[in-house]
C-alpha cells in the first residue's frame, strides 16, 4: 500500500520509520518532510495548509492512507476534506480537533463531564483577567486558548509573572489570534506525564506511558519549549495509575466527544499531573506528541498500519497493541538561543558515527545544502535508544549524541532524571 505523511519534524521522522516497518508498505511520501524523512520515504514540497493540493496529491497517486502529523492542517480542516473526497486518513475532524485547538473548550467538556482538571476560568479582557489573577494569587497558570505550536503557556510563580503573561499573550498578542481568548488555571503540584491513546471514536487503547521534559536547561529550569526530551515507560505511570488514567480520563474523553456529535477518531494525547488526588489533565492534544512519539514507537511491537486502519475504520480492539519489554529515552539537540532567537543553516557533523553507537536520529530542524544537513529550526534533532532498563538507555543516547556537533548545539544533560532519582 501507498501512504501519505502530512509534517516536517521530529515526530513525523518517527511516524514514517515505524510505517516503514510494515511488510504491507510499498510507498511512503512526506510532504514537506525533512533529510532524514528523506532517506526512507519520497519528500515532496507543499503548501500543509492546501487541502485540496494534498487530496488532488493523494488521489493522483494511490495514496491508500494518509496519516497527519502536526496539529495545524487537523485544525484546518484536512480530514474533513480527505473524508469528501473517499480517502482514509489517520487523525480527528475538525470539529473533533478542537479538543486541542481551544482550550476553553476543551475545559468546558471536561467540566460537563465530570473528568478531573485543574480549576479554571476564561477571559477574553486583559483588565478582568488581571483582576481574578490578583483575587487568586500565585501560582497560577496562564494559557493562550488557541494553537500556539506548543509555547502558550506560561507557569506564573509570582502574581507579577501571571501580570506579565497576560499582557504578553492578550495585549502584546505574542502568539496573535491565539491569544484573544486566555483560560486561567490552578496549579498543580505533582509529577507530569503523558499518556497517549489509539482510538476509533469508542475503542480506547493506550500506549505506554512517557514523561517530557519542557524545560530548557537541566533541573527544569529556564523558559518552557517544545520539549527537550522524553523517555517511556514513565515509573509514575503504574499499572494501576494507567488503568485510572483509561477509566476516568481518556474513555470518558472520547465517550464525550461522541456524546457532543464530533467522533474522534486518531490518537489522543493526554497532558497529565499525577497528584496527590490523582491524575487529572493538564491539556489535551489532537496527534502524537512531540518528542513523547520518539520514545513511545520504538516500543511498539505490532503493525502500526494495521492499527491505524482499525482506528479509521471503527474496528479497533485492544489485542491489535503489544508492546516491547524495554525502556526507550530520547534527548533533543536544539540550536543556541532556543527557545528564543537561533541560528540557521549550521553545518552537523556526526550523524552516522551516532546511528553506529546503535542510536536512532530523528531529524526535527534540519535541511539540506547540497551534501551537507544543516540547522534549520529550534529543536534540531531528536536523539533515541531503546534498552531493558530507562539507566542502559539514558547511557546508550548519551553516547549517541556524544558524536554529534553543530554551532550553538545545546541539550539536556538530565534526561530521565526523575526515573533515575525513584
Amino acid at each position: 500500500m501507498r501512504i501519505l505523511v502530512i509534517g516536517s519534524g521530529g515526530r513525523e521522522h518517527a511516524l514514517v520509520w515505524k510505517l516503514k516497518m510494515s511488510p504491507r508498505v510499498e510507498k511512503i511520501y512526506a510532504i514537506p518532510g525533512n533529510p532524514g524523512i528523506s532517506q526512507l520515504a519520497e519528500c515532496i514540497s507543499m503548501n500543509m495548509e492546501d487541502n485540496r493540493a494534498l487530496a488532488d496529491f493523494a488521489q493522483k497517486h494511490g495514496v491508500n492512507l494518509t496519516v497527519v502529523g502536526p496539529e495545524a492542517p487537523l485544525a484546518n480542516g484536512i480530514v474533513d476534506y480527505f473524508h469528501k473526497q473517499g480517502l482514509t486518513v489517520f487523525g480527528p475532524t475538525q470539529a473533533a480537533a478542537e479538543l486541542e485547538g481551544s482550550k476553553s473548550f476543551a475545559k468546558g467538556l471536561m467540566q460537563k463531564y465530570n473528568i478531573p482538571t485543574a480549576r479554571f476560568a476564561v477571559f477574553n479582557n486583559p483588565d478582568e483577567a488581571a483582576f481574578y489573577i490578583q483575587k487568586q494569587g500565585a501560582p497560577i497558570v496562564v494559557k493562550a486558548d488557541g494553537l500556539a505550536a506548543g509555547k502558550g503557556v506560561i507557569v506564573a510563580m509570582t502574581v507579577e509573572e501571571a501580570l506579565q503573561a497576560v499582557d504578553t499573550i492578550m495585549r502584546e498578542q505574542a502568539f496573535g489570534t491565539a491569544g484573544s481568548q486566555i483560560v486561567i488555571e490552578e496549579f498543580l503540584s505533582g509529577e507530569e506525564a503523558s499518556l497517549l491513546a489509539f482510538t476509533d471514536g469508542k475503542t480506547v487503547v493506550p500506549m505506554v506511558a512517557a514523561q517530557d521534559h519542557k524545560r530548557i536547561f537541566d533541573g527544569d529550569q529556564g523558559p518552557n519549549t517544545g520539549g527537550m526530551g522524553a523517555y517511556a515507560p514513565a515509573p509514575v505511570v503504574t499499572a494501576v495509575m494507567k488503568e485510572k488514567i483509561v477509566h476516568e480520563i481518556l474513555q470518558p474523553a472520547v465517550d464525550a466527544m461522541r456524546a457532543e456529535g464530533r467522533l474522534y477518531r486518531g490518537c489522543l494525547y493526554a497532558g497529565l499531573m499525577i497528584t496527590a488526588e490523582g491524575p487529572k489533565v493538564i491539556e489535551f492534544n489532537a496527534r502524537f506528541g512531540d518528542p513523547e512519539t520518539q520514545v513511545v514507537l520504538p516500543l511498539l511491537e505490532s503493525d502500526l498500519v494495521d492499527i491505524m486502519e482499525a482506528c479509521t475504520s471503527g474496528t479497533l480492539s485492544e489485542n491489535m497493541v503489544s508492546w516491547r519489554q524495554e525502556a526507550a529515552v530520547c534527548v533533543v539537540m536544539a540550536a543556541g538561543g532556543y527557545p528564543g532567537n537561533y541560528a540557521k543553516h549550521d553545518p552537523i557533523s556526526g550523524l552516522e558515527a551516532a546511528k553506529q553507537q546503535g542510536a536512532y536520529v530523528f531529524h526535527a530542524g534540519t535541511a539540506a545544502v547540497k551534501d551537507a544537513v544543516v540547522t534549520n529550526g529550534g529543536r534540531v534533532l531528536g536523539v533515541t535508544a531503546t534498552a531493558g532498563t530507562i539507566a542502559a538507555a539514558v547511557t546508550k543516547t548519551y553516547e549517541a549524541v556524544r558524536c554529534i556537533g553543530f554551532n550553538g548545539m545545546q541539550f539536556r544533560t538530565d534526561i530521565a532524571h526523575r526515573a533515575m532519582n525513584r
